[in-house]
């Protein structure tokens, strides 16, 4: 597969998440519709043409997906999370669903918040002493740091199945580096 080719089906891709977002906003949105979708882009994509090799490799792409999903929930930002921007995914000023009675912020695909993160953003938003901020940010980062080993461990499995063609092809899609 060429760059073209990759970079076709990362275009392939954006434009089938508008549709998402559409789907979702008039609440069809489906979970489960839009993780095969993405799995039929990567089988393309990485070339895989037997159904027995795809049963090897699409349970290590899973993985990873799951994987890098967690790191994104439990971190800055609002993936996972309504809002705007700003730090962990806190309401600006016109982000997000007003009418929710989640307290600002409202679960998307991306999962729960990581409770480390809404404790140390407590923290911050609270003015706590220093002390009580270094503790929870310790936290935090250990955390971060577990989610981090649980993605490498399962990227290094799917690079075991995947030739050099398709290694080269997961890299450039996002899922291994």
């Amino acid at each position: 597969m060429t760059l073209t080719a990759v970079a076709a089906s990362l275009l392939m891709g954006l434009a089938g998440g508008t549709a998402m977002a559409q789907e979702r906003d008039r609440g069809n949105f489906d979970p489960e519709q839009m993780r095969a979708r993405m799995m039929e882009r990567y089988r393309e994509a990485l070339e895989v043409k037997n159904d027995d090799e795809w049963k090897v490799i699409e349970p290590r792409i899973t993985k990873v997906s799951d994987a890098r999903r967690e790191m994104m929930t439990g971190g800055m930002g609002g993936f996972g999370r309504g809002g705007g921007g700003g730090f962990g995914g806190r309401r600006g000023g016109g982000g997000g669903d007003n009418n929710s009675n989640d307290g600002g912020r409202r679960r998307t695909f991306g999962g729960e918040p990581n409770p480390d993160a809404e404790a140390l953003q407590k923290a911050l938003e609270g003015k706590a002493p220093n002390d009580e901020i270094k503790a929870k940010l310790a936290k935090y980062r250990e955390t971060q740091k577990q989610k981090q080993a649980t993605l490498a461990a399962a990227q290094e499995e799917l690079r075991k199945v995947l030739s050099v063609r398709q290694e080269a092809t997961a890299v450039m899609m996002g899922l291994l580096q």
